[in-house]
């Protein structure tokens, strides 16, 4: 990453060859595993994972299937990490990271092809694609999403197809934008509907030059149909606590400014470039601002009336995802072209502190668990250790019950139970509750094992016992020091899995 100014400082990007530039995004790809790390069941794997694991062995998850095959059944994510599973006979931990590789790649390539479209010259092209690669875990405001994940989900692969279609918009090839738009709609919806959204502005603004009102009309046209969702739930607003992350008005003050501070960036960059005679990435800068400003009058709207609450699933704020990609890749243009040229110190002075930084932030995220979780290594992590245990050891219809704050424990590091164990559990709080966002018909299940399991912490045999008796559940994972008097085939010095019998 950090030689490129000095390999490319006097190559026109025409003239570069193409095997020399995949090579460099390949060095890049594998830079920013090493920067960002891998941790393939964490987070939103928890929601995403089961569906694909689902679909490749039918017998897994006999209960509480509804709080991930909602999300699944929407997408043809886990249909196309089966395929490959099946049609190249890879095991499934090796295809998901060669997924997550290309997804990078991938991302990568199209911020190469943007700072082309914007600027032309090859050190301004690798300018974004520098940036992206350094900062890819960049927090997103207050969205609670970052420029990628530290794993494989649809949310990776629409990203980089959402980069591509705003490409082929800006260079007016409009069937092969509607062709990158179909494929991240089919593996995420919602964020491809922000595709969607950016691709419009920047149409409408060609063809009616006019940077405010056409748009802002295009969507008033849509908030009457908020009328159509009914009051919400007591259970879905208590589901809604756990996802703050959706109302404006909860954030916040520097979560405010990292949704303010990319307006006036990117009007002064558009100012810029039209002085420079930049005209794509003007159009770029100028559309984003009102991309933005509407989804930010939508928010306030959904955020102030409660009745409106239900509504906060269309999670408009997340368009800030798109808004900060085409940012970042336009400073990462102006800074590579009008600054960093050709000389290597510039790079290494700029990029090393911010990839050290993002470093150790990521240690810091996953303190207990290996930097890059290899899908041939053993986990470090203990609780990784006790869900690989409960893989191989215990039957595949076992359900399981588990403090419903599990992924807040220390040293857990927001490790998925479902997604690694392949094993069924009762809800918990931190990602059923999201499945019951997107989906309020599931709120009255959620909240009613929820508050089933309501004081963990302080449960005792007879409330494991009653939770078999109303749930089936036959196994529970305990902290090693507070195993009730079960017995317990495995134990470590974190965790504990038991057997719940009378």
């Amino acid at each position: 990453m950090l030689s490129l100014g000095y390999y490319f400082r006097r190559t026109r990007f025409s003239t570069l060859p193409k095997r020399n530039t995949t090579f460099a995004l390949l060095l890049l790809t594998l830079a920013a595993l090493a920067i960002h790390g891998y941790h393939p069941y964490a987070e939103d794997a928890e929601i995403y994972l089961p569906g694909v694991k689902k679909l490749l062995n039918p017998a897994l998850y006999p209960a509480g299937t509804e709080f991930f095959q909602s999300h699944a059944s929407l997408t043809l994510f886990p249909n196309l990490i089966t395929a490959s599973v099946r049609i190249g006979h890879i095991p499934f931990d090796y295809s998901i990271f060669i997924w997550y590789l290309a997804s990078i790649f991938l991302l990568l390539l199209a911020c190469w092809e943007f700072g082309g479209i914007c600027f032309g010259s090859t050190r301004a092209r690798w300018g974004p694609v520098a940036l992206i690669a350094s900062l890819l875990t960049l927090p997103v405001a207050g969205t609670a999403l970052y420029l990628m994940d530290q794993y494989l989900n649809p949310r990776n692969l629409a990203a980089f197809a959402a980069v591509f279609a705003v490409n082929r918009v800006l260079q007016k090839k409009f069937a092969r934008a509607v062709l990158w738009i179909i494929f991240a709609a089919a593996v995420h919806p919602l964020m491809a509907s922000f595709a969607i959204a950016f691709c419009a502005v920047l149409v409408l603004m060609d063809a009616f030059h006019d940077k405010v009102r056409k748009p802002a009309i295009a969507v008033a046209a849509v908030l009457p149909f908020a009328n159509f969702f009914a009051p919400p739930s007591p259970a879905y607003h208590q589901a809604m606590q756990f996802h703050i992350s959706h109302f404006l008005l909860q954030w916040q003050w520097y979560e405010w400014l990292g949704l303010i501070a990319p307006l006036p960036i990117l009007i002064w960059f558009g100012r810029v470039a039209r002085s420079r005679n930049l005209k794509n990435l003007e159009r770029v800068c100028y559309a984003a601002v009102v991309y933005e400003l509407v989804y930010f009058v939508v928010a306030l709207i959904i955020a102030i009336p409660e009745r409106f609450e239900a509504l906060a699933r269309l999670q408009p704020l997340r368009s800030l995802h798109l808004l900060y990609l085409f940012m970042l890749m336009a400073i990462g243009g102006f800074i590579a072209e009008y600054f960093l040229q050709g000389r290597v110190w510039r790079w290494l002075v700029l990029f090393a502190p911010i990839c050290v930084g993002m470093f150790v932030a990521q240690r810091e995220m996953f303190p207990s668990t290996a930097h890059i979780e290899w899908p041939w290594a053993a986990p470090e992590n203990q609780w990784e250790e006790a869900f690989l245990w409960i893989r191989q050891n215990t039957p595949i219809n076992a359900r399981f019950a588990i403090d419903p704050f599990y992924m807040e424990v220390p040293r857990e590091d927001r490790i998925g139970f479902r997604a690694m164990t392949e094993r069924s559990r009762l809800a918990d709080a931190n990602k059923d509750s999201g499945a019951v966002a997107m989906f309020p018909p599931l709120a009255e299940e959620w909240w009613e094992q929820f508050q089933a399991q309501k004081d963990w912490q302080h449960f005792t045999k007879a409330d494991l016992l009653r939770l078999r008796e109303k749930y089936g559940v036959s196994w529970t994972l305990l902290q090693e020091s507070e195993t009730l008097g079960f017995s317990c085939p495995y134990e470590n010095s974190a965790v504990a899995v038991c057997q719940i019998v009378p």
